[in-house]
Parts: structure tokens; C-alpha cells; sequence
């Protein structure tokens, strides 16, 4: 996978974001190492942005579709205020076992609970509104996720969703499922008269949604 900025000031932008955890360095490099699909890794800059964006809003609430390895989680549980708790879904039993063990060893196992399982089961069965909520996971449901969680968005929440832009393809859109169903997504964000977004070139894009 390719991102939107050019490799050369994506290396300058990570290297003058604020490092990540020794813990998360090593969440990284073991997710490089043996994991299928390690593009889909958070890094630095995202882990960041998101951390801060949960820090900015005060969130208490978190709800994260797609946990991988964890390094996203870890982020933004490390930028919850006392109390704060954030829900996250994965299918993968063998992602979600390697983001457990990181969890509990940066102590956050009281702050990050892992649904393993469909996510729009997981959502049906959360109770109550959210903060924060986090997508990225199968772009082919993105369009129900965001429908099942925009009315469980707390009045002054936010919902961020990665991938919106696909290392560029949603300009010139081919016949891969992913594709037609991020530019679906798009259109469709785009045209709602309930929300307010923005497409920001953050790594592979993230749309920030906001409630009117």
C-alpha cells in the first residue's frame, strides 16, 4: 500500500512527530515481522494523531472497528481521561491475541476490552453512546458500520475512519471491491445532510464526522 504524501515527507513528518512508546516500538517491529498484512499497522503519525484527537475532545468513551495488533488502541487508551474506557472489535483470533498480550503489559487492561467477533454483532450488543469511535476494518461494511454508529454518536462526538482515500484509486476507481465500496462510502458521507466531515491526506486518508 502506498500513502497519499510522498515517502520522502512522510519520513520528515514522522521523524519530527513525537516518538511512540519503547512498547510500541517493539508492538511494531513484531507486527512487521509476523503478522499478515503489516500495512495495515497504525504508526507513528496516525498513532498520534488519533492519541491526540482523544486528548483534544475529552473522549471517555472509545469504540474501535478492526484492532489488528493493538498499537491503535494502546494510543488512544494512553490519552484517556481517569475512567475512560475504550471497546474494540476484531475477527482474527490470532490479531487480537497478540494485541492482548501488548495491552496487558502497557497495563491498560482495564481500559481496553477486545470483542472478538463480527463487529456489527459487538455493536448491537454495546450498550449506550460514544465519544470516539475508530474505523478500520473491512471497507466492503463501512457504509453499515457508519450507519449503525452515527445515532450511537455522542452529541459532541467524533468518528474517524481510515482508508478514505486508498492510496489514491478513489480518484480513477477500478473493479476491486475494496475500492467501489470506499468511494460508495465517500459519496455517501458526502451527501448526508445529518453530519459535518473532513477528508484529511493522514496516511491513506482519514475522514474526521462530526453530528450537525
Amino acid at each position: 500500500m502506498s500513502f497519499i504524501v510522498p515517502e520522502d515527507i512522510e519520513r520528515y513528518a514522522e521523524a519530527h512527530t513525537t516518538q511512540p512508546s519503547e512498547l510500541l516500538r517493539r508492538l511494531a517491529d513484531e507486527t512487521r515481522e509476523t503478522l499478515r498484512a503489516p500495512q495495515m499497522l497504525t504508526g507513528t503519525i496516525e498513532g498520534r494523531f488519533l492519541a491526540t484527537v482523544v486528548a483534544a475532545t475529552g473522549a471517555r468513551r472509545g469504540l474501535e472497528l478492526g484492532t489488528y495488533s493493538g498499537y491503535s488502541a494502546i494510543s488512544m487508551a494512553a490519552a484517556l481521561p481517569p475512567g475512560g474506557h475504550i471497546d474494540t472489535c476484531e475477527v482474527d483470533e490470532e490479531h487480537a491475541a497478540v494485541a492482548r498480550r501488548y495491552i496487558d503489559e502497557a497495563g491498560f487492561g482495564d481500559r481496553i476490552t477486545i470483542h472478538l467477533g463480527p463487529a456489527l454483532e459487538t455493536i448491537e450488543l454495546l450498550e449506550g453512546e460514544f465519544d470516539f469511535v475508530f474505523i478500520d476494518a473491512d471497507k466492503v461494511t463501512y457504509v453499515a458500520y457508519y450507519e449503525a454508529l452515527l445515532p450511537r454518536l455522542a452529541e459532541r462526538g467524533l468518528m474517524a475512519i481510515d482508508n478514505t482515500l486508498w492510496s489514491g484509486r478513489v480518484v480513477q476507481p477500478d473493479d476491486d471491491e475494496s475500492t467501489r465500496a470506499i468511494v460508495e462510502f465517500n459519496d455517501h458521507v458526502a451527501a448526508d445532510p445529518r453530519v459535518v466531515a473532513v477528508v484529511l491526506t493522514v496516511r491513506d486518508g482519514i475522514t474526521l464526522v462530526r453530528r450537525r
